[in-house]
């Protein structure tokens, strides 16, 4: 569904508010605000703790549902911060593989190390893809902002050769992404591919359009095509229905993923219409900035935050 303007113009301040530091300081240090903004926020995130998350991933399990586990957080600029993530994915990779059969664990790399040393990125991220393939846990490494990109992909790369239990995300709206689908179709880990969240320059992406569905839609089929494990990571229901016409939705090695809190009854439709289905849940308190992106995203999510926010439950 097309966005009117006025929707375009809110997800863009939301997307320039998610990345005001001064903004996000000063909810989060204020007790009542951060209290208020929390509780709506719960919709969309387990809550603060690893238990919160694997909580939540155990009722989605028994829904039949395969399950994602993002623990949030991003920008790491001390060392022992970023040994300290690493630390938390890897207990929650050792605590999902006796809960979960074809469970995934997300992150950003910029988590780990990354806007550190990418030696010592890569060091991390080889200790948490072992630990992970003797659990049977998929690593799926997030996209960040275009500017990163290049780095994440060389990471990538570099563990992919080693380890074929990581995967990567892929941003359909940047131009460049047809050129990185080619690239990354090389390896064998799962593809995710993603609308696109972050704020961009216009010469570097296609807005929500149309085009955009289309041009998802051609990354499907060229990774169908390849036989390529693949995530469809949309709520977009015109969009799925287009895929679900093409036959691109039940291939064996699709899934359909929908985020925690958006869109449960329409998922749960695709998985009775015998299509692979994950949830991607997140915890951690780094709520902040996945929430903006989450109404940014959908703007209509704004009404259901609000009220969340109003109603104690």
């Amino acid at each position: 569904m097309k966005k009117s303007a006025e929707q375009v113009r809110f997800a863009a301040s939301l997307k320039s508010i998610a990345r005001n530091q001064s903004i996000k300081q000063y909810i989060q240090t204020n007790p009542l605000l951060s209290e208020v903004v929390s509780r709506g926020a719960k919709r969309f995130v387990a809550g603060e703790t690893r238990q919160d998350g694997l909580t939540r991933a155990t009722e989605y399990l028994q829904q039949n549902h395969r399950i994602s586990l993002e623990f949030i957080g991003e920008n790491t600029m001390s060392k022992q911060e970023c040994i300290t993530a690493k630390e938390e994915l890897k207990q929650l990779i050792v605590e999902m593989g006796e809960v979960a059969e074809e469970g995934t664990v997300s992150f950003d790399l910029s988590h780990i190390g990354m806007m550190i040393d990418e030696d010592f990125t890569f060091d991390q991220l080889s200790e948490l893809a072992k630990v992970a393939k003797e659990r049977q846990i998929t690593l799926m490494i997030s996209m960040e902002e275009s500017e990163k990109t290049d780095q994440i992909l060389s990471l990538y790369e570099r563990v992919a050769k080693v380890y074929a239990n990581v995967g990567i995300t892929l941003q359909v709206h940047l131009y460049r992404s047809d050129i990185d689908l080619q690239r990354i179709l090389q390896l064998n880990g799962r593809i995710r591919l993603v609308k696109g969240a972050y704020q961009e320059p216009e010469m570097r992406y296609i807005k929500r359009s149309e085009t955009l569905n289309a041009r998802y839609i051609d990354f499907v089929e060229t990774c169908v095509k390849a036989h390529h494990e693949l995530s469809i990571a949309t709520h977009d229901e015109q969009l799925l229905q287009a895929l679900g016409e093409k036959g691109l939705l039940q291939a064996d090695q699709v899934e359909i993923e929908m985020l925690d809190g958006v869109q449960k009854n329409l998922l749960k439709t695709y998985q009775q219409n015998g299509c692979q289905t994950r949830v991607y849940i997140t915890y951690g308190t780094e709520w902040y900035l996945y929430v903006l992106h989450r109404i940014a995203e959908y703007p209509e999510n704004v009404y259901t935050l609000i009220a969340d926010m109003v109603e104690r439950k």
